[in-house]
């Protein structure tokens, strides 16, 4: 259930399928292994209780190793979904500090430890850490942020885009389709001049309309400004600019401020006042991204320009 969830929450699933359903044989195959003692009479299923089992160890042993199993399997996919979704996030939008599932990791992480306790602890120990458990998944389900999820364009027979992207069909979900589904056909299609000319045009409509400062800017909304597919532009960005969208949009905005605090008159302005101008949304979005562009940090950055600023 941990991994269907994961699934389902990230986008990697759409509804129920009948792939799902190979995930419930071990339990069901269980269940009927066991109904021979589920048939047994009252008194001598309460015989193999009280004994731990006396009759049917190998099946008790066959199902504590299934359980190991299948507890490290899905944990390890778990993980693997949500690192996949955090590339995903990363290709398709400039800001992902309250969309990144972070508490979802938290809710696996738990489960894991959890499943440790029912093998080495007591019960007191394990009623403890589910109550706990509970309390802190509660917390961050309801301080997570869902992710808007984005239609792609319509296309005509020679791949161009027939309409812009209509923003009131943009619903607030937690789980959008990632690229690499939809856009395998898409992607194969574009020619090496196809990527030069679409990415000779990105850098002239960053450079003329600097569309980086929206903090709200997506894939989508670039995509439709360029009047290319969303899939097509993605492509683009990670071959020809070796980054994904949101590393590219965010070194835009670094090499923003840069440019914005060299000026004498904007010194009056305190550094985060400058990076909300230059599109960054947070202070810790700024501090990140600006170390991951330039390998310092802002005040050593200025200190070394000769640069003198409010830091705050």
């Amino acid at each position: 259930m941990l991994f269907l969830y994961t699934a389902s929450i990230t986008g990697l699933q759409s509804g129920l399928t009948r792939k799902w359903g190979w995930h419930f044989l071990p339990f069901l195959l269980f269940c009927i292994l066991l109904i021979p003692f589920f048939l047994l009479p009252h008194a001598e299923r309460l015989v193999v209780f009280f004994n731990k089992g006396r009759g049917y160890e190998w099946m008790l042993g066959l199902h504590k190793i299934m359980i190991v199993i299948s507890g490290v399997v899905y944990v390890s996919l778990s993980l693997w979904i949500l690192r996949k979704h955090k590339q995903t996030l990363r290709d398709r939008f400039s800001k992902v500090e309250k969309i990144n599932l972070v508490w979802l990791r938290y809710l696996i992480y738990g489960i894991g430890l959890i499943w440790v306790a029912v093998f080495y602890g007591d019960d007191v120990i394990i009623f403890s850490m589910v109550a706990l458990f509970v309390m802190v998944l509660g917390y961050f389900g309801v301080k997570q942020v869902g992710v808007f999820t984005e239609g792609f364009f319509p296309l005509s027979a020679d791949g161009s885009v027939v309409t812009e992207p209509d923003s009131s069909n943009e619903m607030q979900s937690v789980s959008f389709t990632p690229i690499e589904e939809k856009g395998k056909y898409l992607r194969s299609a574009l020619s090496q001049q196809l990527v030069t000319e679409i990415h000779l045009k990105l850098k002239q409509v960053m450079t003329e309309h600097k569309l980086f400062l929206n903090p709200e800017l997506t894939l989508a909304e670039l995509a439709g400004k360029l009047e290319v597919h969303s899939n097509h532009l993605s492509q683009v960005i990670n071959s020809a600019e070796g980054k994904t969208f949101y590393d590219f949009i965010n070194t835009l905005r670094v090499d923003e401020f840069k440019r914005q605090v060299a000026l004498p008159e904007n010194r009056k302005y305190t550094l985060l006042a400058l990076a909300f101008e230059c599109g960054f949304n947070s202070k810790t979005a700024f501090y990140r991204n600006f170390r991951n562009a330039t390998g310092q940090s802002p005040t050593d950055y200025l200190r070394k320009q000769h640069i003198e600023i409010k830091d705050i």
